[in-house]
């Protein structure tokens, strides 16, 4: 289990290198969701998501042997833009693997950031080209089943925990689980009263899904979210979800998008819609709760241009 000691060392190392977000309270989500609510910026990140914080805090723990032998990393897009930035900033070589639905933007990103980026027909073939290219030489940058990932990940917590007022629930979106176990560790560690909720959206359900079983599990992906598609959590997510989350919950992918309309409309954030099932999800907690909730939530990304959301938002009959 990462603790909070691994998440400050991770925080002290890689502050050059990232950007403390805002935490900034949200008077249009407040008055949408009928309770205060906070939001961590981490769309604001450099390479506009969390992961450049575990991308860097990767890189900067390698030998100069693993450097010199360059990175690769598998990506349904933002784990593979952040870290063809990162690497290049530290100047390591790297290879990123997405699978073809990764947004084209993503690929233009980590291309013109001087990273290999090679193309597989989905996230199970990513991962295998990646373990073969792992076999071949190339020092592997997972992008959640590592400690020290998931320690720079926590760092969001850490930032989060340090800067908000008063908060009861904090929501965090789940692919492989990286973020959620980093930030699970910081906030239980800083503000243990408060409860931690992971959110997936449905066709990408793969902690839900190993909750269910009581261990890792293979899935099937069918949602659009490609950055939330893992084809399986690791054991580490796992273990952190298992022991520091409250629940996980799932929400339908025309509601992610419509989330990230709400947060274009209410927040005047422009976000992807691994970050906007948080607010159907949000409804939920509330729900649970009751009024008396002060919510968090981390909005992770923004990486969707505007053609990608208008297009989901045809596809499902949504304004």
């Amino acid at each position: 289990m990462i603790g909070i000691t691994e998440i400050e060392a991770a925080a002290e190392r890689i502050a050059g290198h990232v950007v403390r977000t805002p935490t900034v309270p949200s008077p249009g989500l407040s008055a949408l969701l009928g309770v205060p609510v906070t939001t961590k910026l981490e769309l604001l990140q450099r390479t506009g998501s969390f992961k450049a914080r575990g991308a860097v805090a990767k890189l900067l723990s390698l030998s100069e042997a693993e450097r010199a032998a360059g990175v690769v990393a598998v990506s349904g897009g933002n784990h593979g833009v952040a870290l063809a930035v990162m690497a290049a900033a530290l100047d390591v070589k790297a290879t990123v693997v997405m699978p073809r639905s990764a947004p084209a933007r993503s690929l233009e990103i980590a291309q013109e950031a001087g990273a290999s980026v090679q193309l597989t027909d989905g996230m199970d073939s990513a991962f295998a080209l990646m373990t073969r290219l792992q076999q071949e030489g190339l020092t592997p940058v997972h992008p959640f089943d590592d400690p020290e990932v998931i320690a720079g990940q926590g760092t969001v917590g850490l930032e989060f925990a340090d800067d908000a007022g008063e908060l009861t629930d904090v929501l965090v979106s789940i692919g492989g689980g990286g973020l959620v176990a980093g930030v699970a560790a910081a906030l239980r560690a800083r503000r243990p009263q408060v409860r931690v909720w992971g959110v997936e959206t449905e066709g990408a359900q793969a902690m839900s899904e190993a909750l269910a079983a009581g261990g890792p599990v293979p899935v099937a992906l069918s949602s659009i979210v490609s950055t939330l598609s893992a084809p399986s959590v690791s054991q580490l997510t796992y273990d952190h979800v298992a022991a520091l989350v409250t629940e996980v919950l799932v929400v339908p992918d025309r509601e992610a998008v419509r989330g990230s309309l709400d947060f274009a409309d209410h927040a005047k954030v422009w976000t992807e819609p691994a970050a906007g099932c948080l607010l159907p999800a949000a409804r939920q907690v509330v729900e649970r709760v009751g009024p008396d909730a002060r919510l968090g939530l981390v909005v992770c990304g923004g990486n969707a241009s505007t053609a990608d959301v208008i297009a989901w938002s045809h596809r499902f009959g949504l304004r």
